[in-house]
């Protein structure tokens, strides 16, 4: 007999896996749950898939597929041949569905745990997603300079990828505070340049994530004047404005 296991999100989730992988239905094997699913703390700490054991009966019929593709294949044998194209494309908008529906539970999850009613908007941009949350009180989950969103954003992405088969990459947003964060850079960048000219000297920022000091480099990296570098180890590595 043929056994394979499986896990998923849930039970059923994980014997549709097995299923698929022995190509048989629900009738043709046996079942034995190994490991009932966890949502853990906030859905992330501790969480647990559900793990099946499937057995192949002996009753399964053996499929014989013709080698030769001059032979006509039957209805009943097409069953049993590769998904279409379309097929495929379903599955994959689903496995993105399900990461975004898991992104935005976690969220809602946090909120709550904080006394926060949060409502959540996900669109698709250039490199992945955009999950931009509104509500009340939300400089709780900005943080100072925005280091509380980076740390969830963080989170969001380990929550949104469990269990999908395709790397999703979220950038989390909180009522635009992300485009104000990049104006507020992009205008001290400017100042400190004028700074660095006038007084000949380099001036060293405070430690940023490497997102901000992206944004320091991408507004200077054609001044005529000056130039930037960065200097030092994560989690204190800072942006350098120097002449040239």
């Amino acid at each position: 007999m043929t056994t394979v296991i499986t896990s998923g999100k849930t039970i059923d989730d994980a014997i549709a896996e097995g299923l698929t992988r022995l190509n048989a239905s629900k009738e043709q094997v046996q079942v034995q749950i190994l490991q009932q699913p966890s949502k853990g703390f906030l859905g992330l700490f501790g969480a647990k898939p559900a793990k099946v054991e499937l057995t192949l009966l002996s009753s399964k019929p053996t499929v014989q597929i013709p080698s030769s593709p001059a032979v006509p294949v039957s209805l009943e044998d097409r069953s049993t041949a590769s998904p279409s194209t379309t097929e495929i494309a379903d599955k994959e908008g689903s496995a993105s569905t399900l990461s975004h529906d898991e992104a935005i539970q976690f969220v809602k999850e946090v909120g709550q745990s904080i006394g926060l009613e949060l409502e959540v908007d996900i669109k698709r941009n250039r490199d992945g997603y955009t999950m931009n949350i509104s509500g009340s009180d939300l400089g709780l989950l900005i943080g100072r300079r925005g280091q509380t969103l980076d740390a969830l954003q963080y989170l969001v992405n380990i929550v949104a990828n469990r269990y999908s088969d395709k790397y999703v990459r979220i950038l989390l947003d909180a009522e635009n505070f992300r485009e104000r964060r990049r104006k507020t850079l992009e205008d001290l960048a400017d100042r400190l340049a004028g700074r660095v000219i006038r007084s000949g000297k380099e001036v060293v920022l405070e430690p940023m994530s490497s997102q901000e000091r992206k944004v320091i480099h991408a507004k200077l990296q054609n001044h005529a004047r000056v130039k930037t570098i960065s200097k030092g180890e994560e989690p204190n590595r800072r942006v350098v404005i120097t002449l040239r």
